[in-house]
């Protein structure tokens, strides 16, 4: 009989039959549109705050309040402990070869067992790298910077404002060869905020202007650590000179340089604006931002006037969506429909309700409002609708119509995953 694969058991092996197979039961009074399912402890009552829905398509399944979803096979590769067949140290694909196998009645095959060495995850460690910083007082420090600005029409003055919130930083491969990035900072929004947890990297520009690398460092806290640029601070490493709750304007961005970029660009047109800007605070996800990254500022900061100046792309609205929903305490996922025209938001928080919202003519407090939704601290402020980021718009690039390709690459790799669900909608689930 031929070994199936992964895609086969995606296919044929359903998300409510691993949850049940797992131990969990079907919660009848959550109704069946949107299966629960949940544990029953030793007496019989449900264990609290265990419980998994299925998403609206039924291939997946997330555990509220997280909003990641899980399909059959990173179900059981990272939830292992909740399978009898599953022994410390087994290997996980073996894992779910034995529990896909044994719902399909299908024979398995009897070999040794496989046990994996744990490798340990890589913490981030600013210490394995080689520093530089930008001095205001050192000409010949700001040079080696020059090369990472020039592109992004980022100028000197606007460099030294937010000189302590980015370095070069080197580091030497394994093949022995050194490569340094322009490296933003991530650190935690909670007190006293001066642990470096990761940081946003950008590679010098290649022979045609383009920036060859972007990422994060590894190990980098991605999901909660933040690039916090507070004007008033000399280095992000110092920490905050007063609680961040203190500040009453907050900007979020997708990158470092839209920010450095928005600020100029104010500097230059709203100069009456000059002491709200430079008491604010400047805050980068780093690319798409996750929830935990929207709520560990949110709640230090609860009365501050937070301005979302993400980009005008399709995920760029989302993601201000994302953080209303988030800002108004809501327990929700969210994705966009496979042609970016329409943003399905399920919200978990009293009763199971789903919001089909078209994107066509969007505006923000229009759909805030749609969703039942508090915006009074919060603006929506994206670049001109001629450009699609803040540093565009510095650089006076407007969007073409036919520059889509990159945009919608960019978008596909962020709703990769839901765009598998909803094109598979259509073959249903077995209740």
């Amino acid at each position: 009989m031929a070994d199936l694969t992964y895609d086969d058991f995606k296919r044929m092996v359903d998300i409510q039959d691993v949850l049940q197979y797992a131990g969990y039961r079907l919660n009848r009074r959550d109704g069946m549109r949107y299966p629960s399912y949940v544990k029953m402890g030793s007496d019989g009552r449900r264990v609290h705050g265990d419980k998994f829905i299925v998403t609206s398509n039924g291939l997946c399944c997330f555990q509220p309040p997280q909003q990641k979803n899980y399909n059959v096979i990173s179900f059981i590769k990272e939830h292992p402990e909740l399978f009898s067949d599953y022994n410390p140290g087994m290997s996980k694909d073996r894992l779910v070869n034995i529990v896909c196998n044994r719902i399909l009645n299908r024979p398995i095959e009897n070999r040794p067992v496989n046990i994996e060495r744990e490798r340990p995850q890589k913490v981030f460690n600013i210490f394995n790298y080689n520093v530089t910083t930008f001095d205001n007082d050192n000409w010949d420090s700001q040079k080696k910077f020059y090369p990472y600005f020039k592109n992004r029409g980022i100028d000197i003055q606007t460099q030294r404002v937010f000189s302590g919130h980015f370095f070069l930083a080197s580091s030497e491969r394994t093949d022995g060869k050194q490569y340094t990035n322009l490296s933003f900072p991530l650190t935690l929004a909670k007190w006293p905020g001066k642990e470096i947890v990761g940081m946003e990297e950008r590679s010098r520009p290649n022979a045609d202007g383009k920036t060859a690398y972007k990422g994060m460092a590894a190990g980098s806290n991605a999901q909660e650590g933040l690039w916090i640029a507070r004007l008033e601070n000399h280095r992000s490493d110092h920490g905050f000179s007063k609680p961040i709750g203190k500040h009453e304007d907050i900007y979020w961005f997708e990158s470092a340089f839209d920010a450095m970029a928005f600020y100029q660009l104010q500097m230059k047109n709203h100069p009456e604006d000059r002491q709200k800007i430079g008491n604010a605070v400047f805050v980068s996800t780093g690319g798409s931002p996750s929830n935990r990254q929207f709520s560990s500022l949110i709640e230090q900061t609860p009365e501050a006037t937070h301005h979302l100046c993400f980009d005008r792309d399709r995920a760029g609205q989302m993601f201000s969506i994302n953080f209303a929903l988030q800002h108004n305490k809501k327990i929700f996922t969210s994705h966009l429909t496979p042609d970016k025209s329409k943003l399905i938001v399920t919200d978990l928080t009293k009763a199971l309700q789903r919001h089909e919202i078209a994107l066509g003519s969007y505006d923000f407090k229009d759909i805030c409002s749609r969703l039942g939704l508090v915006c009074s601290k919060i603006g929506y402020e994206p670049c001109d609708p001629r450009y699609k980021d803040w540093n565009d718009q510095l650089l006076d690039k407007p969007i073409l119509e036919e520059m889509s390709d990159k945009m919608s690459e960019e978008m596909s790799e962020i709703s990769k995953e839901n765009k598998e669900q909803e094109e598979r909608q259509s073959r249903g689930f077995r209740r």
